[in-house]
């Protein structure tokens, strides 16, 4: 009850109780806890619901769920969507309740959802060994497997191309290069790059870029998160050089405060009818982009560093499926987990959201739009710290992501956003122990 306790603390502090409607049992019938990825389910002529809940919404699943619905004529998958910014309150409410959904899309949270004791262990299941260590490390603990991930997510500089081309902009290789762009089109009256920053995502993953390229790129920088996760370094310390340099971007009036009143559909729409050059996505946002503007020329490009190099994108291992551990239906959902290992459903999951497969043996082809980043997806420049390496990882970038929108309005410095992360970092492993 004590580890419960502290999750629900942890998770639960943000959000209204209101978010609480809608949780329920996701199943009533069918097989008990017991059973493998290899097992029939008990009555294979009745249908048995397996409810997933996922932060991605089904469009980014549509093939992926069609093929389960072909493969599995005994199941039904129910896919409940709960945006991003609810999902971590509404799941938790629903896990204390002794319920929740069978599956459960998982990502920096899956440490301390394992730790809770609200995930199944799937160490033993043969399908595990299936995918490549990078794929599972982030949703291991105590080298225990607790979920095994979809494809890879990863988060560049889209831009238009006839626009770039237009006005004479080439690509950029440095951020002082990128700075120069924003200035170069701004003078032009071009928008330059857009941000829903209404959300507290995007400035944290772009200044984590430039630390990608200027911090983690170096040697020594090599043992920092195993530092950070013992409280042994500090962000305030070793991140804000790197922070400091991005936010150029906002001192010198490219991200503006009106931008904290922009949502993320506001935002693509701005990029994708041409009223912006440029804006921070991944490949989830393409299919939206070309039904809004069919003959738009897209391209996108990794986030440069201070030095001349192939550039940095984040992401990393995406998110990935782990059953709740109280689920009615045990079986049915380790056959899932069981097919998702296979080459037809990772290609299924990629052909609505690109992304490479951390499932063995299976290569993906993504296209021209993404030429500008091959350099960097084949020097392996593509990381997140919170999902890679960070025990309390969600909570810290949330916190530093929110601290960044009051640094967007003139409230705090840079240090003190990355004091705030450094804090909540503190709060979570003190808790932890």
């Amino acid at each position: 009850m004590k580890k419960r306790k502290w999750f629900s603390m942890l998770l639960g502090t943000t959000l209204a109780a209101s978010l609480l409607a809608g949780c329920g049992n996701g199943s009533s019938s069918g097989s008990n806890n017991a059973g493998s990825a290899s097992e029939a389910p008990k009555e294979p002529n009745k249908k048995v619901e397996i409810r997933l809940m996922a932060y991605n919404a089904e469009s980014t699943r549509a093939t992926y769920l069609k093929l389960l619905e072909e493969k599995f004529p005994n199941i039904k998958v129910t896919f409940e969507f709960v945006s991003l910014d609810n999902f971590n309150n509404v799941l938790n409410s629903q896990l204390q309740a002794g319920q929740g959904p069978d599956i459960i899309e998982v990502g920096g949270e899956t440490r301390l959802l394992a730790n809770a004791g609200y995930l199944t262990d799937l160490t033993g299941e043969e399908f595990t060994s299936k995918y490549a260590d990078a794929g599972l490390t982030p949703y291991s603990v105590d080298g225990k497997v607790f979920a095994t991930p979809l494809q890879s997510w990863y988060e560049g500089i889209f831009y238009n191309k006839a626009m770039f081309k237009e006005n004479g902009i080439q690509v950029p290789k440095t951020f002082d290069q990128f700075v120069q762009i924003h200035k170069d089109l701004a003078a032009k009256g071009i928008k330059p790059q857009t941000m829903g920053a209404q959300s507290w995502e995007p400035m944290m993953k772009q200044s984590i870029g430039l630390v990608n390229n200027d911090f983690y790129s170096k040697v020594e920088n090599k043992e920092f998160d195993q530092k950070f996760n013992a409280g042994e370094a500090k962000l305030a310390d070793a991140w804000l050089p790197s922070v400091e340099k991005w936010s150029r971007l906002i001192s010198e009036g490219i991200l503006t405060k009106d931008m904290l009143g922009l949502s993320y559909d506001q935002a693509l729409d701005e990029f994708a009818t041409g009223k912006a050059a440029m804006w921070e996505s991944g490949p989830w946002a393409v299919k939206t982009i070309m039904e809004k503007n069919p003959e738009f020329e897209l391209g996108m490009f990794p986030i440069p560093g201070s030095s001349e190099g192939p550039g940095w994108l984040i992401g990393g291992p995406g998110s990935a499926l782990a059953i709740n551990a109280k689920t009615n239906h045990k079986a049915e959902a380790l056959q899932i987990l069981n097919f998702t290992a296979t080459e037809e459903a990772q290609q299924a999951l990629i052909k609505d959201n690109a992304g490479s497969s951390f499932l063995k043996g299976v290569d993906v082809n993504l296209g021209d739009v993404y030429a500008d980043c091959e350099e960097a997806f084949k020097a392996g420049n593509v990381y997140a710290p919170w999902t890679a390496a960070w025990v309390s990882g969600n909570p810290i970038v949330e916190g530093y992501g929110k601290s960044l929108q009051e640094v967007l309005a003139g409230i705090k410095t840079v240090k003190q956003a990355l004091e705030d992360a450094d804090k909540i970092n503190d709060t979570m492993r003190e808790t932890l122990n």
